[in-house]
Parts: structure tokens; C-alpha cells; sequence
């Protein structure tokens, strides 16, 4: 398993930024609940790396659960934002994930100079940003192939979202029971969806998506 580092993050510090912070998604390919944004701020009092810490999708669920004191205790600050069912369904899964990302950038403390994200494409961010009054005040956007394994704040953020993201679907599964979603958090298992043709789609479902 690879170990996240501070590198990219310490690069960018020593450019002169303030403020870097890793940006991941949960849930984007789900066929219930929410989509997730995690983002996690660093600084360069940053000290080491939570022991653990690597991608989400990497760590069993009781390892990320540990791990969420310590990523709490060692960033500068951490969010995460939400996009519902209803409004992926309205804004297409990238305008929920903006959306997420967005109310995630607000709830942190400080703005970040730079948000390092996941991947090759660029869902925070869009050309009319800059005339946006509702647009994330970020100054650069990093895209990264593989950044939720190589950098320690991405991978930070991808554990906090997907714990808060788990738990949702948890209380979702009390809420609207016979869909079994604290098994599968919302994703397309055959036991899901053979509970989809049964009771038919939910409130908690993206109406939009083939769900059969």
C-alpha cells in the first residue's frame, strides 16, 4: 500500500502559499444518498502524518473510524459538504459535486490558496467562475492522478468524507428500511437493487439514474 506524503503539499508551501488543501469525493458513482466532498486544509506548521493514513477506499472501515481524531488533531481544518439525491438529480452528478465542494471550501475557516484534486478532470472549478459571486474562492486548483494515494491531505479528506458519508447511510438505512443501505451505502449491489424492483425507488434515490 502506498504511503501518502506531504511533498506536493510542501512544494506548493514553499512557492510561498499559505494554505493548501486536499479535496476528495465519495459516492459519486452510488445509486443513493448523497455525493460527498471532503477537504482537508494543511499549513507549513503541519506536522507528520497521522500513522495509517493512506486512500479511503485502501483502509477497512473500523481503521478510517480510528482515524478521524487524528486527521481532526493534525490539519489546520477540515469539512466536508453534501449534495442530496434531489440535486444531483438537478444538477447532473459534476454540478452536484461542484455544489458539495463548494459548501465544504465555505465551512473551512480559511480560504485555501490551492486545493489539490483527485483525477484529470476539473469538476470544482468552471470558466464563469470568475464573474461567479456563488463560485469557491480558490485562487489555483492541482489536478493529480492517484492524489488520494500520494498526498497526505487528499487522503486525509477521502477518509473523513467517506466515515461521515458511511454514517449518513447508516441513519438513512433506520430512516427508509428494506434497502439494506448500512450494507451497501447506497451503491448498486444486486441486493440493492433487487430491493429497488421490489419496493420501487425512494426519496433517498437519484431518480435520474438507471437504477434497475
Amino acid at each position: 500500500m502506498i504511503a501518502p506524503t506531504l511533498d506536493v503539499e510542501r512544494g506548493w508551501i514553499a512557492s510561498g502559499v499559505s494554505h493548501v488543501a486536499g479535496m476528495d469525493e465519495v459516492g459519486r458513482g452510488a445509486l443513493a444518498g448523497p455525493v460527498s466532498v471532503g477537504v482537508v486544509l494543511v499549513g507549513a506548521d503541519t506536522g507528520e502524518i497521522p500513522a495509517g493514513l493512506a486512500d479511503s477506499k485502501l483502509l477497512q472501515a473500523r481503521v478510517r473510524e480510528s482515524l478521524v481524531p487524528h486527521i481532526a488533531a493534525w490539519c489546520v481544518a477540515s469539512a466536508i459538504g453534501h449534495a442530496s439525491p434531489a440535486e444531483i438529480d438537478s444538477l447532473g452528478i459534476i454540478g452536484a459535486l461542484r455544489l458539495a465542494g463548494t459548501r465544504a471550501l465555505r465551512a473551512l475557516p480559511i480560504v485555501p490558496d490551492v486545493v489539490i484534486l483527485d483525477g484529470s478532470h476539473n469538476w470544482l472549478t468552471r470558466e464563469q467562475d470568475l464573474f461567479d459571486a456563488d463560485a469557491p474562492a480558490v485562487q489555483r486548483v492541482q489536478m493529480l492522478v492517484k492524489a488520494d494515494q500520494i498526498c497526505a491531505s487528499v487522503a486525509a479528506a477521502s477518509v473523513l468524507a467517506k466515515v461521515e458519508r458511511d454514517g449518513l447511510m447508516c441513519d438513512l438505512d433506520a430512516a427508509v428500511p428494506g434497502y439494506a443501505f448500512a450494507t451497501h451505502k447506497g451503491y448498486g449491489s444486486d441486493l440493492h437493487r433487487q430491493a429497488i424492483r421490489t419496493l420501487g425507488a425512494s426519496d433517498a434515490h437519484r431518480r435520474s439514474w438507471r437504477l434497475g
